[in-house]
């Protein structure tokens, strides 16, 4: 009851604030849907005054909310500000477009996933582990793909040059295709390497050994090794759910599709509240049907181990192993940002516009004539000082709500609901645009699939063997805390937090390129994907150099992240040394 009374008021707050946009902001609102309604049209005293007397803006903020609510309360969103059409009927029909797409690319990530996963399928079902080595890099760098590069390219390539599936528009299955590509390779990518990355656990457990001396097939011994591996990604499946159908705006516009994410971004530009009021209502629902469904399926795949006490740890720790792979793309991507820093990011070039790569320019120019790796150079220190800082804080504040599911469960629901866009101009509205507001929203929902990452593998950690034996000895929390729990929880979530840093970047990028944060001629690396994103076709390197560098970026991510251990593992011989309160356990009973 406390939880759905806390979930109640966090969605009640954000629609109040979302109601209060215009006011926070300091922008007059009949001013903003005149221009949403006539650009041509002059704005004089006499026009705005009839807006706001047909809006009732002159009732203030509150009487709009309250009106706003009752209506819902009946079942009516009211009418949209900007064409005066019912909001409900449009808002369910987005929704359903967007459902319908995440639909679409959750089997493109579920297949995707599968590919990323495959080779440690394999090995673990013919017991031979010990031979896996560092790997997907591929994968790595298929998540740090931009979605709106993605969809442009496939657009661009698939759709209107080789005409194999239709680019623009949203009427049938062929229309599916290439959006649902564009946003599930990257999210299937993501997922695959968190899969693969608890797989080897599962593997090493009890049953699998016995599975392996019976002789039970190597393919039964690998489904089931999934199936124990799928209750800790159910939480990130559920926000993956959420995010694909609501935060699948840029992909919307560049594919020309009505759905919910699209809806939602136009009505917060243009100030359609009641329409982004409901658009928002609808994503929270969405996030708490989703998030209870994943906690459900979670229960239900564990089973009664998960109340007993029974299972066992997916994540024992292991020394670091040494790889050379991180140190190249580190040395690779250190070396594109050294050798741009020697370079003017700034000169004008006119009649070197859109070069190709050559000595003088080796990875081209862009639009103005300016040379792409000195951008990418001087904008290195943008991108990933911003990155890593707002990765850092995402990753102490997701393991420290983590660790309080109670309070923390439906606050991930409901900020999880909130798209990055949006966040972006609630952020810009109480703090003002600057080059502090994309690094404050950003900042705002990345904590969000650590937390959920943490709390669930914490609760199948709290009911392992080890815990149960080590508080039959006397360990208190603190103790079981410091020496057992964390040692398991943090090295995967900070793993987790690397895979996603790339994706920060990127989340930042995306609300620079809105006017939230920085702007030209400032060589941020999402910019310079924004700038000559509309060059594609004609220079494909202006696009591809910093696409690259981001892909690097995801490279040296992943690849450094298998190397994150607990420093000292507790499971080791001799490693774990029993508190005083044990070790007198253990003599009483002994």
């Amino acid at each position: 009851m406390i939880r759905a009374l806390w979930r109640a008021l966090l969605a009640a707050a954000l629609l109040c604030g979302i109601g209060l946009l215009p006011w926070l902001s300091r922008t007059d609102p009949a001013l903003t849907v005149l221009k949403a309604r006539s650009a041509e049209r002059d704005p004089t005293p006499e026009v705005l005054a009839a807006v706001r007397d047909e809006l009732g803006l002159d009732a203030g903020p509150l009487k709009l909310l309250g009106e706003w609510f009752g209506g819902l309360a009946r079942g009516d969103a009211g009418r949209s500000w900007i064409s005066g059409s019912e909001v409900t009927p449009s808002v369910v029909h987005a929704l359903g477009v967007s459902v319908l797409l995440m639909a679409a690319a959750l089997v493109v990530a579920a297949a995707t996933a599968a590919a990323v996963c495959a080779r440690t399928l394999w090995l673990g079902a013919h017991r031979r582990l010990d031979d896996r080595r560092g790997g997907g890099s591929l994968a790595a760098m298929l998540a740090a793909l931009p979605e709106f590069l993605t969809a442009s390219v496939l657009a661009v390539v698939v759709g209107v040059h080789l005409g194999w599936l239709p680019a623009l528009g949203w009427y049938g299955p062929q229309w599916m295709v290439l959006p649902a590509l564009a946003l599930g390779l990257p999210a299937g990518a993501l997922l695959g390497r968190m899969l693969d990355d608890l797989l080897p656990g599962a593997f090493a457990e009890p049953w699998a050994l016995a599975a392996a001396a019976r002789g039970i097939p190597g393919r039964a011994t690998a489904r089931q090794a999934v199936r124990r591996c799928i209750p800790g990604l159910l939480p990130n499946l559920g926000l993956f759910v959420v995010g694909l159908t609501g935060g699948a705006v840029t992909v919307e516009q560049i594919f020309d599709i009505p759905g919910l994410g699209r809806t939602t971004l136009q009505a917060a530009i243009a100030q359609d509240l009641p329409v982004l009021q409901a658009g928002t209502l609808a994503l929270v629902l969405l996030a708490a049907v989703t998030g209870a469904l994943a906690r459900l399926a979670a229960r239900l795949l564990i089973g009664p181990a998960l109340r007993d006490g029974a299972l066992h740890s997916l994540h024992r720790p292991k020394p670091p192993v040494p790889r050379r792979t991180p140190l190249l793309y580190g040395t690779l991507l250190l070396a594109v940002v050294a050798l741009g820093l020697t370079r003017d990011p700034l000169a004008l070039d006119t009649g070197a516009r859109l070069r190709s790569p050559s000595w003088a320019h080796p990875l081209g120019t862009d639009a103005l004539g300016r040379d792409l790796l000195a951008r990418i150079g001087h904008g290195a220190f943008t991108t990933l000082a911003l990155a890593v800082t707002i990765s850092a804080a995402a990753l102490l504040a997701g393991l420290l709500l983590g660790l309080l599911p109670r309070f923390s469960g439906p606050l991930v629901d409901t900020v999880n609901a909130i798209p990055p866009v949006l966040a972006g101009l609630l952020v810009a509205g109480v703090a003002g645009s600057g080059a502090a507001t994309p690094a404050l929203a950003v900042a705002a929902v990345a904590w969000v699939p650590l937390a959920a990452h943490t709390t669930a593998l914490l609760e199948q950690e709290r009911a392992t063997t080890h815990i149960t034996a080590t508080k039959g000895l006397g360990a208190d929390n603190t103790y079981l805390l410091r020496r057992e729990l964390l040692p398991a929880v943090l090295p995967p979530v900070a793993r987790h937090a690397l895979l996603r840093l790339p994706g920060v970047a990127l989340a930042l990028t995306a609300l620079g390129f809105l006017g939230l944060g920085a702007q030209p001629p400032d060589p941020e690396w999402g910019l310079l994907l924004a700038e000559n994103q509309p060059y594609a076709e004609r220079a494909p390197w202006a696009v591809l150099a910093p696409a690259t560098a981001l892909a690097l970026l995801g490279a040296l991510a992943v690849t450094a992240a298998g190397g994150v251990r607990w420093p000292r593992s507790p499971f080791a011989d001799g490693a774990r040394q029993p508190k005083p309160a044990v070790a007198a356990t253990v003599g009483e009973t002994g």
